[in-house]
């Protein structure tokens, strides 16, 4: 488990030290996916917060605080998180998660799984943080057990299995967009 929560980590500051091109849409992503993250209590550094912002305004996106947030120097870090929630309130990105820990639990699983599905977070990565994180917090509800299951394979998994590790990926991202529906089915008959 310990080297998982150090694959967790190095995904997370390997985020966004990787260098594409960013559009626009990619870089309100960005921002927004970073909003959650900080709102869900993970921590994000302030050179994060920075290159986020230097992202962003590279890529077109206009906020009046923005070039402060993306022009701070080393010795101003302790600045950038409340230029960065200036800037997303500037945006309407402001993100609060629920009142209530286990809603914010719930919205965070969602949110997680929505990252799987959609290939914006590595499965392992994100069925580590919802067995880890989550899960165990919520006394392991059914609703969850597939993807503890696929954290559990992902984290365990051996050559020796017969089962390719990709394979495992692709269980992991089908239990995701399953978790989803089954909210979705939810939500319509309400």
């Amino acid at each position: 488990m310990a080297a998982a929560s150090a694959d967790v980590r190095a995904f997370f500051s390997q985020m966004l030290t990787e260098k594409t091109p960013m559009t626009r849409d990619d870089a309100i992503k960005q921002l927004s996916s970073m909003a959650r993250e900080r709102a869900f209590g993970r921590h994000v550094g302030s050179d994060r917060l920075i290159q986020a912002g230097l992202d962003a305004l590279i890529a077109g996106v206009e906020s009046p605080s923005l070039a402060m947030l993306a022009g701070l120097l080393r010795s101003e870090e302790p600045e950038a998180p409340a230029l960065f929630d200036q800037v997303l309130e500037e945006l309407g990105l402001l993100f609060h998660p629920p009142a209530d820990p286990r809603a914010a639990k719930w919205a965070m699983a969602y949110w997680i799984a929505g990252q799987i599905a959609d290939g914006s977070l590595d499965p392992a990565t994100g069925t580590h943080l919802i067995w880890a994180d989550i899960a165990y917090d919520l006394d392991y509800p059914e609703k969850l057990e597939p993807l503890v299951h696929c954290a559990h394979n992902l984290d365990g998994w051996e050559e020796i299995w017969g089962v390719s590790f990709e394979e495992l990926n692709k269980e992991a991202v089908e239990a995701a967009k399953q978790f989803l529906s089954k909210r979705s089915d939810a939500e319509a008959e309400d």
